[in-house]
């Protein structure tokens, strides 16, 4: 698994290097930007000064690599803020990351369902965010009502954005399966697996505060689980020690 692992970061490197030498300049960082992000990112505001200007610095490199687009609904400044603190948030700690595997973020006024329909006489309309497969395959689309409540209720443990970010943080070894290998070292794997069973089960037994979806799926328990730890890391350290400790170490970060 290490050589695997080693292939993988490699393989990342590589990329991120060839990218780099074909993609755009990022643009100069809007000053306007640093009150917006005070006042709607809590994770940007508990940061020194030092740290907010590198955070404002990956910003823009991430919105040089993807395009951004909506469907049916204005594209605004914040939309484009919002996305791009997302992308940063959970890989802010490391100094180099490109995502791979998105090229496209398109924006959908509300929710959708599977047939990728958000009008109020649809059906079904569960969906907030997805990683695309398929002919989507590279595209991410968010609903922009879910992106702009995960900024403003920490309370409630979720972020849409973030989610689907780290699906594809998970998707780095091309396979979301909910044991990001890239994050994790080798003997932090089998711990992992077994505490990752172990919340799960508590919430389909109703024992725990973690949102009922992440018992659904492997995959989507590792989502939800960095939900939690980013909107409201004080209280998942509080409840969820074990996991706090282990999410701390996969994003190298004490929030």
């Amino acid at each position: 698994m290490l050589y695997f692992i080693i292939f993988i970061a490699l393989l990342v490197f590589v990329g991120y290097v060839f990218y780099k030498m074909n993609s755009k300049k990022a643009e100069r960082f809007p000053s306007h930007w640093h009150s917006i992000l005070l006042e709607e990112v809590k994770f940007y505001k508990n940061l020194d000064l030092k740290e907010q200007r590198r955070f404002q610095d990956r910003m823009m490199q991430f919105l040089s690599e993807v395009y951004i687009d909506s469907v049916d609904v204005e594209l605004v400044e914040l939309d484009k803020i919002l996305i791009a603190a997302s992308a940063v948030i959970p890989v802010f700690a490391f100094k180099e990351w490109y995502y791979p595997t998105v090229s496209g973020i398109i924006l959908y006024p509300d929710n959708f369902n599977e047939d990728f329909e958000f009008s109020h006489k649809s059906k079904s309309r569960r969906i907030a965010g997805v990683v695309g497969t398929g002919r989507l395959e590279g595209k991410m689309i968010l609903s922009k009502k879910a992106l702009y409540h995960g900024f403003k209720n920490s309370n409630d443990k979720r972020n849409t954005a973030i989610h689907e970010f780290v699906h594809l943080i998970d998707k780095m070894d091309d396979k979301i399966d909910g044991v990001p290998e890239i994050l994790l070292e080798n003997s932090y794997a089998i711990p992992w697996l077994k505490l990752v069973h172990d919340e799960m089960e508590a919430i389909n037994k109703d024992k725990s505060d973690i949102r009922a979806y992440g018992g659904t799926k492997q995959s989507e328990f590792f989502a939800v689980a960095s939900e939690y730890f980013f909107e409201n890391p004080k209280l998942m350290k509080r409840k969820h020690p074990e996991l706090y400790k282990m999410m701390a170490s996969c994003f190298r970060v004490k929030v």
